[in-house]
């Protein structure tokens, strides 16, 4: 969300390491040592207090947030309530505009969205004296590569897990040898289901390289690879008793992430036009005379440009060959940006196509929920209803149609939660082909066709 604020307002973001962090705060701990030789024989055998937040003490790292939070709120910067480690602050930009700065926090890094960001830098280092490092525009970030993009000739951002997938590359092929006996065009091969893989269990040593290829698979998919999350997703439902087969698929994977290791995501700041879609547009007050959306009390004044939040939800029925659980796929864009991507097994065995695309979009309701209150305590304008798109006609009629009769009772509770959220304006929803549906990715191993045509839309 920070980059993308970055590139609406055309922002240079600033990324900065807070040096020996740790020891900028007081402790609160009651610790003393005895002094060593390495004190000097002057000060040797002393009692010495510890007053600072040493490493290695209980404390320290919650003594630290603290001491820092007061230097952000001594500098005017507000926490936000929906992530206390999002600071943001009223300015204005040389034109006039309105909008918010944000420090973003991540222990003792930081990453400054702001206009005047070299200013406070300069005051952190100046008047509270923290020892900044690795000063100036990012080009790596929680293990992620940053880099400047040329969407359609305006300067965005970009981040890539293409580093770390080259660093882990190697390590797997120390155990198994050169990635390039897969014909890999796709994560995992067209309907692929391991959970009807029969072949002998792995090894305690293999069970442990298993499990630590899954660890990096996901953070992956934290760092933008959205394509591979239903396959780390699919293969990490065995880390307790994988067998050969599931180690010889991840083995696929990581050969398939070798071919296109240059995957991007890209902080795209267009809006979509859907003036040719035919939104339906009914009046609830009947149904639902009290429906509206929650807005907090005490969120901050939206300022700035408003966001344009677009949602496409699937469900792939009965998927799971041994618990027939469904699965949902959710992705949710800001203006053209990908910004929450899930994928999981639904939790209830639904009997039809009808019920699982109900409950898929009960979650990605929800979900959407969840985002719209995190943007709205950032203070960023939302611009209007959520344009939701989902496959199954039968539920999208029962959910935009106020006349519409749920026939399956017991997806009650997912119907009336849509149901409730159309009315409220939160969301509108139209039915979206299958083959246009870009959660597909999400919810079940692609063909090569479609894999690639999903991934054109979704990354770079």
């Amino acid at each position: 969300i920070g980059f993308l604020i970055a590139t609406l307002y055309d922002l240079e973001p600033l990324a900065a390491d807070i040096g020996n962090a740790y020891l900028n705060a007081p402790t609160k701990e009651k610790y003393y040592i005895i002094t060593g030789p390495e004190f000097g024989e002057l000060e040797r055998g002393k009692i010495a207090i510890i007053i600072r937040a040493l490493y290695g003490l209980k404390s320290s790292g919650a003594m630290w947030r603290t001491h820092f939070a007061a230097t952000l709120r001594d500098l005017g910067f507000k926490s936000s309530l929906a992530d206390p480690d999002v600071w943001m602050r009223p300015s204005k930009l040389p034109s006039g505009e309105e909008y918010y700065e944000y420090i973003l926090v991540y222990v003792d890094d930081l990453l400054i969205i702001s206009h005047r960001g070299n200013d406070i830098l300069d005051i952190l280092t100046t008047k509270y004296q923290y020892r900044l490092k690795d000063v100036g525009p990012p080009k790596r970030y929680l293990g992620a590569v940053v880099g400047r993009y040329d969407k359609h000739g305006t300067k965005t951002w970009f981040i890539s897990a293409k580093d770390y997938l080259q660093k882990a590359i190697p390590i797997v092929e120390e155990h198994y040898g050169t990635l390039n006996k897969f014909k890999a065009d796709t994560p995992l091969p067209t309907n692929y289901h391991p959970e009807d893989d029969q072949s002998p269990f792995l090894k305690d040593d293999e069970i442990s390289l298993y499990q630590s290829f899954i660890g990096t698979l996901r953070w992956a998919v934290e760092l933008g690879r959205i394509e591979l999350t239903f396959a780390v997703s699919l293969m990490s439902r065995f880390t307790t008793a994988p067998r050969t087969d599931h180690m010889q698929k991840l083995l696929h994977m990581f050969t398939y992430i070798k071919r296109h290791l240059d995957s991007k995501l890209v902080f795209d700041p267009f809006t979509r036009d859907w003036s040719h879609i035919p939104f339906l547009n009914h009046d609830w007050k009947d149904f639902y005379p009290d429906a509206y959306e929650p807005i907090p009390p005490n969120a901050p004044e939206p300022r700035g440009k408003a966001i344009q939040i677009n949602l496409f939800c699937d469900a792939a029925h009965a998927n799971d060959h041994v618990t027939r659980r469904s699965t949902t796929g959710v992705i949710i864009f800001l203006q053209g940006t990908p910004i929450l991507w899930y994928s999981k097994r639904q939790s209830t065995i639904e009997t039809s196509t009808f019920g699982s695309e109900f409950v898929a979009l009960k979650i990605a309701t929800e979900l959407l929920e969840g985002l719209r209150y995190r943007l709205r305590m950032m203070g960023i304008p939302l611009q209007g209803m959520c344009n939701t798109f989902c496959d199954n006609d039968s539920v999208v009629r029962n959910v935009t149609d106020p006349t519409s009769m749920l026939a399956k009772k017991h997806n009650a509770l997912a119907y009336h939660k849509v149901r409730e959220s159309v009315a409220a304006g939160t969301q509108r929803i139209h039915h979206e082909f299958g083959k246009f549906n870009l959660s597909d990715v999400l919810t079940k191993n692609l063909p090569v066709y479609k894999h690639k045509a999903c991934c054109a839309s979704i990354l770079h």
